[in-house]
């Protein structure tokens, strides 16, 4: 994996005026590749600076959201059959928050477009989806980015360090209520 980042950074610095068009491209292709989205983030940081890494990641993220809310679309088997791997991982009746959604998203092992799913299932359309994933892509973004390649070396006790003071936000900030529909609550025997 790092090979391969050292090969798209190379790329892209050789890419002059289109190195921001390749840089977001490489947002793009990032799922065929399996590749982290935060290893795209501290590229962008180590070739663009903050702000334009920032700016261009965020431009490569929702653009990677909207292909896969098309792809999820029109593909009902396939949302159903990951929409029960998400009720096993997460649960049924727990419903993320865009704001939890933008802190998950800093957890590297967590797959992005699980997380995309959790938005897509707690959107009403898909502009709301699209504000929703807009939102929770600039911190992970900006993080990943301005961090630049510090977060790659950081030692295992401080990814614990910040996994373990991400958890109670999230526990906070998470949605308050609860929805159980009537069958579930009273069992119906056959």
């Amino acid at each position: 994996m790092e090979h391969m980042s050292q090969y798209m950074v190379t790329f892209i610095e050789s890419g002059g005026l289109l190195a921001p068009i390749l840089f977001i491209s490489f947002h793009l292709i990032r799922p065929l590749f399996f590749l982290p989205v935060m290893l795209i983030c501290i590229s962008g940081g180590m070739l663009f600076g903050t702000v334009g890494g920032t700016f261009y990641s965020v431009i490569g993220i929702t653009l990677s959201s909207i292909i896969f809310y098309g792809f999820i679309q029109n593909m009902p088997k396939t949302l159903q059959r990951l929409l029960v791997l998400k009720e096993k991982l997460i649960g049924k009746r727990f419903l993320l928050t865009t704001s939890q959604i933008a802190l998950l998203r800093l957890i590297p092992f967590i797959h992005f477009h699980l997380l995309s799913l959790c938005l897509i299932e707690a959107s009403d359309s898909f502009k709301d989806y699209m504000k929703s994933s807009f939102i929770s892509n600039i911190p992970l973004a900006f993080i990943y980015t301005s961090i630049g390649q510090a977060i790659s070396g950081l030692a295992p006790i401080y990814m614990f360090a910040i996994i373990a003071i991400s958890i109670p936000f999230i526990f906070f900030i998470r949605r308050k209520e609860t929805y159980i529909k009537w069958t579930d609550f009273f069992q119906m025997s056959a």
